[in-house]
């Protein structure tokens, strides 16, 4: 059965290409132009010439420039509103207290720990769905990068395209720094400041997807430095030079200093060595990244603060029964 509501507004519509999407393939605008409309249809009607460029047919994998004027024909548009968002409605406006820069064209917001950058793998609703029920009014708004559901920490998003092209790009060249902070079981050594391993990556029939460290799998890379020393425990941090699945997680496990409470690479006694600290969720987050600015083309620092809940782990560890010890 179709789902597709018909659109209020049935006519044939014209776009005219600003400097945001130029050398975007039509294909991938119209796929983001018409969202709710089915991939299989915006290909049908590219194939049957009814979208025209300058008044001419094109192929899908046509590049846009500047001044392009796009006709798009008309077409039945699903309807946007999601019951998950209108579920999450606490989420998405707990989203909204979590950003913490923002100008014309980046976006970054300190993730709480348990919420998806984005829905996929039977979930509806992300980060980036849920800015965009907040502003609904905004014609662009992509991620940069991802971050595990169980991470939080700075999470960066585009508000233009010209803006995703130069943050990809920095992150292609491995321009942009991310510097993780994490609480792994054991006496971290000093000596340990790089770990190359390569890492494997299988999905589950669940969906589910485990890391491995494999010599089939691509090469990875993570830097490590000793923040502080604990008599049971360290908290390092960690800096990914590539950025592969749950690089830092496997990485970790595989020196044997898993990660706190990770409950897919972790260690239970571990754990259960933190219970009076009320720890309840993965001890990984991305306190700080450094990057050029897309727009001004000036080095930038952001920095996020770790929620209370880590906190609260840190100072139970400093001032009770867990004595921090000396280098």
């Amino acid at each position: 059965m179709d789902s597709y509501a018909p659109n209020t507004k049935l006519q044939v519509s014209f776009i005219t290409i600003s400097e945001d999407n130029v050398t975007q393939r039509i294909d991938n605008f119209l796929i983001t132009h018409l969202k709710g409309v089915p991939k299989s249809k915006i290909y049908r009607i590219l194939r049957k010439g009814e979208v025209r460029v300058n008044k001419k047919r094109i192929k899908p994998e046509y590049k846009l420039e500047i001044g392009d004027e796009i006709r798009i024909p008309p077409i039945r548009i699903a309807e946007r509103s999601s019951p998950e968002i209108s579920n999450k409605l606490n989420r998405v406006a707990e989203l909204e207290n979590a950003i913490i820069y923002e100008d014309d064209v980046i976006l970054a917001i300190n993730k709480p720990s348990g919420i998806a950058v984005h829905g996929g793998s039977g979930l509806s609703f992300g980060v980036i769905e849920g800015l965009r029920a907040l502003r609904p009014e905004a014609k662009f708004l992509e991620l940069v990068h991802r971050i595990d559901r169980e991470t939080s920490g700075i999470l960066l998003i585009a508000k233009k395209r010209s803006a995703l092209k130069s943050l990809h790009e920095q992150l292609r060249l491995k321009q942009m720094q991310k510097n993780y902070l994490a609480l792994v079981r054991g006496n971290w050594p000093s000596e340990c400041k790089v770990v190359q391993a390569p890492l494997l990556k299988n999905v589950l029939k669940s969906g589910e997807r485990v890391v491995k460290v494999d010599k089939e799998g691509k090469p990875s890379e993570t830097r490590f430095k000793v923040e502080e020393r604990f008599n049971f425990a360290t908290l390092i941090k960690a800096s990914p030079v590539t950025g592969r699945t749950h690089q830092i997680r496997v990485h970790t496990q595989y020196v044997n200093h898993p990660i706190a409470f990770d409950d897919r690479y972790g260690d239970s006694q571990f754990d259960a060595m933190l219970i009076n600290t009320k720890l309840n969720r993965l001890f990984l987050h991305a306190s700080n990244v450094k990057f050029i600015h897309p727009k001004t083309m000036q080095e930038m620092q952001l920095h996020a603060p770790m929620d209370k809940i880590l906190q609260a782990c840190l100072a139970e560890i400093r001032n009770g029964k867990f004595q921090s010890t000396e280098f």
